[in-house]
């Protein structure tokens, strides 16, 4: 079987008829990293004998995937955080408007103020419509559901996800983070991170500083529109399991791909206090009066 030719059969099926609409943008970014992935990281091709009933019709019964050992800078190493902040270009443009007309069609409102800090708005009215937290959470699923055509998650989770035990996922899903995301975070980079069982994986995303949490002012925002419902929908919807470590401190976040999400009750993110200069925390002190030796007080949106 010739996996090169069969690659670029579909990829040219799938782009020729969704290059002219964003779906088509992001179905490019996936094929893109796909590519960069079997490029760097050589894969024999045999499938293990848990999928053969799903994918019998294409390949030989004896196709095996095996993925090879991998060398990349670990997370623990030094990293140079550069200076110069992230440049949007125009099509960095385009994804904040998309995303930001999703958000709009979930909570039935937009702001009058433009570009990202009419977004951080649109972000603070879901907090707000949201009864409680897990309603939130589900709001910015179906935000993050909508940007993708269903067919092409259901086929992420059914030919991609059980691939060399999700390496080939994660690391798929870390880059295309990389390509279509900085607009939203900030400048990141790839990095690799340990793995459940002891192997090293390039399928790290380090954020340098997250603009979004930097704009927001508000752990209770990161966590509940962006922590939490990003790990909830690449686990269910790709299959692939995610753990985001948002630092408060220096506003760098880091994605661990393959690394599934502590309980809720064992998250120490959960339990940090706010920022300084959330409005939210900073509101509370107030009512709370002034004490001889504040403690840190945790968002109320937490």
């Amino acid at each position: 079987m010739n996996w090169w030719l069969l690659c670029k059969q579909l990829s040219h099926s799938i782009l020729t008829g969704l290059s002219l609409s964003l779906h088509g943008y992001l179905l490019s970014f996936s094929l893109t990293a796909f590519m960069e992935v079997i490029a760097t990281h050589p894969l024999n091709f045999h499938v293990h004998s848990h999928l053969q009933h799903r994918i019998n019709p294409l390949f030989n019964p004896n196709f095996r995937i095996r993925l090879s050992p991998i060398r990349s800078k670990s997370i623990n190493d030094s990293v140079s955080v550069s200076s110069v902040a992230y440049k949007p270009g125009l099509l960095d443009d385009v994804f904040l408007q998309l995303f930001r007309n999703k958000m709009v069609q979930e909570v039935g409102w937009d702001s009058e103020k433009p570009g990202y800090d009419g977004l951080i708005e649109v972000a603070r009215r879901i907090m707000r419509n949201g009864q409680n937290n897990v309603q939130v959470k589900q709001s910015v699923v179906r935000i993050l559901r909508s940007l993708f055509p269903p067919f092409l998650l259901e086929l992420f989770q059914l030919l991609i996800a059980p691939i060399a035990g999700g390496k080939l996922a994660a690391m798929m899903i870390a880059r295309v983070t990389t390509l279509t995301c900085q607009w939203l975070m900030g400048r990141c980079t790839i990095n690799s991170i340990e793995l459940p069982d002891g192997s090293s994986c390039s399928s790290g995303v380090l954020v340098e500083r997250c603009k979004y949490l930097e704009e927001s002012r508000c752990a209770g925002i990161c966590i509940n529109t962006c922590k939490l419902p990003t790990q909830t929908f690449i686990k269910e919807y790709m299959g692939t399991p995610l753990l985001m470590e948002p630092n408060l401190s220096d506003y760098s976040c880091q994605f661990k791909f393959g690394v599934p999400a502590p309980p809720p009750e064992n998250d120490e993110v959960l339990k940090a206090p706010c920022l300084d200069i959330c409005p939210e925390a900073s509101g509370q002190k107030r009512r709370k009066n002034e004490n001889a030796n504040p403690t840190p007080t945790q968002c109320p949106k937490t």
